[in-house]
């Protein structure tokens, strides 16, 4: 059997996902031997900057040798969320924007891959007083580059292009705030997740998978165990898998 392929496409918190702990790491360790988890996550990356490079992030048929993913996880938002007259504005994406270029990504994965389960990720929750103890570059303002409440706004957004491209969306924003102290039990700078946010993330991305038909008790293992094969005769179990 070949093993099927889960890409992760996202900005920091995706780059990081396989850290200790982290929830591509676990997602890896929860499909061993049954998917592959591959790796696509580019840190401080906008919805612009990926519509702008997904081409070149993701195969053609031709390369690939025509095999499709069975997911793809498609989790931006955080830095488009950054205030635009604040110190990392560059980062700054327009909201309706933000929407149209998530509609992009989402129909170019749609086009390339037509029965690939394609899930979004909004933005998390924003902890604003860590975000001034943790600025990504020099911040003269004493305001925090991004607020929750407009995460919350491009975390609505993303939930909207999910419904309107009928394809499934975690709302990490309010999945995160209905955790007690969530500022500082899921989030370690006030934006990347912790061990309990990424054990969070990486459940909800574990059910939709399930939910798919694509988890991993639905997955086969691709060659056979070792309690499948006969002390007695080794290569049996290779011939009849």
């Amino acid at each position: 059997m070949i093993r099927q392929k889960i890409f992760l496409f996202g900005d920091s918190i995706t780059e990081e996902s396989f850290s200790d702990g982290g929830w591509g790491a676990s997602l890896a360790d929860l499909l061993r031997r049954k998917a592959d988890l591959v790796l696509r996550g580019y840190s401080g990356y906008n919805t612009r900057w990926a519509l702008k490079v997904v081409e070149r992030v993701f195969p053609a048929a031709k390369e690939d040798g025509g095999e499709s993913p069975a997911a793809v996880t498609v989790f931006f938002g955080a830095n488009d969320a950054c205030l635009p007259e604040r110190c990392s504005g560059f980062q700054h994406v327009p909201l309706h924007e933000y929407k149209q270029n998530l509609r992009s990504i989402v129909s170019f994965l749609k086009n390339r891959w037509p029965q690939t389960a394609i899930i979004l990720i909004t933005p998390p929750p924003i902890h604003e007083e860590a975000r001034l103890r943790y600025p990504y570059i020099e911040n003269t303002t004493g305001l925090p580059e991004r607020t929750n409440e407009v995460a919350g706004l491009y975390a609505k957004a993303c939930v909207e292009v999910a419904k309107e491209c009928q394809i499934l969306v975690i709302d990490l924003w309010s999945k995160m705030q209905q955790i007690p102290n969530w500022q500082t039990e899921c989030l370690w700078d006030g934006l990347h997740l912790s061990r309990l946010g990424n054990k969070v993330l990486f459940e909800e991305v574990a059910n939709k998978l399930n939910e798919e038909g694509i988890g991993a008790e639905e997955l086969a293992v691709d060659l056979p165990l070792i309690e499948a094969v006969d002390p007695k005769d080794p290569l049996k179990a290779f011939h009849e898998f």
